[in-house]
């Protein structure tokens, strides 16, 4: 079967390659498989090649990726399951199997976003937010955007391992130790006054659905993100993350409307988010911040933290603006899912 490469089928191509490069060998040979194996799935096939907007944007690809992980776990067909689990390698008739006897499931899962949620990205997000505290100590206010379950709501507890610094609850079953490289971050100690979080499809730790998704999009061969996720989702049944269902503009905009209390520093949160917006909406939200930004205080700071591919997509960086100040820092590259962090850190 010709391999088709045009339009949003491409994506599974593209996409193919980006796990591939990124770690993920065995993600990349299920979305080739898709890509020569899609016409056994009509009603998928359809939306895919009809994909309304961006597919890259949509992640179209992992939402398929995410359906068929989904399926490997549950046990259906038992051949895909075979396949997840390293019984044969055959990923085309699996691929085929499934797309052919699954058309409907995959095609009902691709109308939700992908919803990773990764863990390990608390892991660049708390070495910025030591970073802020080194400078000057004081409790922060969390505000995520495109927070998804919460998951990094409760990044406080968890542990991690950045260089030679721990920080973090060292009691804790969720672990994040990337492999680092630069020199370490300051030992700052970070209290977290409040944290709360907003997403257009949020989801809970507390629906089995849910955790299902969000399991589901985890990479199957890597089944250490997989152990940390369903960690962290214990966690969050027992402490909730706070996140509000809504647009992150509207929500942001009445949340920097509000005082923050003095001695505050109130810290604008968001790991692969801007991505997902449009040019317009990522001036607004770049508007919004130097507006709130003009009126930070010594006593009530405002601070970006941001991990984000850049617009080129070349690679993932840390940045932090801190006002008022006003300046911003790419602190450090990272892997797209927290595998490895490149410190820079302050100039000197």
């Amino acid at each position: 079967m010709k391999m088709l490469v045009s339009g949003a089928k491409y994506e599974f191509v593209r996409q193919a390659e980006n796990c591939r490069l990124t770690g993920s060998d065995f993600v990349a040979a299920v979305l080739e498989a898709v890509d020569r194996q899609l016409a056994l799935a009509p009603r998928s096939k359809r939306m895919v090649e009809g994909w309304r907007g961006d597919p890259a944007a949509a992640a179209v690809a992992m939402r398929v990726n995410g359906a068929l992980h989904a399926l490997a776990r549950r046990g259906r067909p038992q051949y895909l399951a075979d396949l997840y689990n390293g019984v044969h390698e055959d990923f085309d008739g699996a691929i085929a199997e499934a797309l052919a006897q699954e058309d409907e499931f995959i095609a009902d899962w691709m109308r939700y976003p992908t919803q990773t949620n990764e863990v390990a990205r608390g892991a660049a997000v708390m070495a910025a937010l030591m970073t802020v505290a080194a400078k000057r100590s004081m409790p922060f206010q969390i505000l995520e955007l495109g927070a998804s379950c919460g998951l990094n709501l409760n990044l406080a507890r968890y542990a991690y391992r950045l260089g030679a610094v721990t920080a973090g609850d060292i009691s804790s079953p969720v672990r994040i130790s990337p492999i680092w490289r630069g020199v370490d971050p300051p030992a700052a100690p970070v209290s977290i006054a409040s944290a709360q979080g907003v997403d257009l499809s949020p989801l809970s730790a507390l629906d089995p659905s849910h955790r299902e998704r969000l399991l589901s999009f985890t990479w199957a061969d890597q089944p250490g993100r997989s152990k940390r996720l369903e960690a962290a989702l214990k966690i969050a049944v027992s402490h909730p993350p706070k996140v509000h269902c809504g647009d992150a503009r509207l929500w942001l905009a009445q949340r920097l409307a509000e005082r923050q209390p003095e001695g505050v520093c109130r810290a604008v949160v968001h790991t692969m988010f801007i991505q997902y917006l449009s040019d317009r909406e990522r001036q607004e939200v770049a508007k919004m911040m130097s507006a709130a930004g003009a009126g930070a205080t010594a006593e009530r700071p405002l601070v970006e933290i941001g991990l984000e591919w850049t617009p080129d997509r070349s690679e993932v960086q840390l940045r932090c603006t801190r006002w008022p100040d006003g300046d911003t820092l790419i602190l450090a590259t990272c892997h797209p899912y927290g595998d490895w962090i490149e410190w820079r850190g302050l100039p000197e």
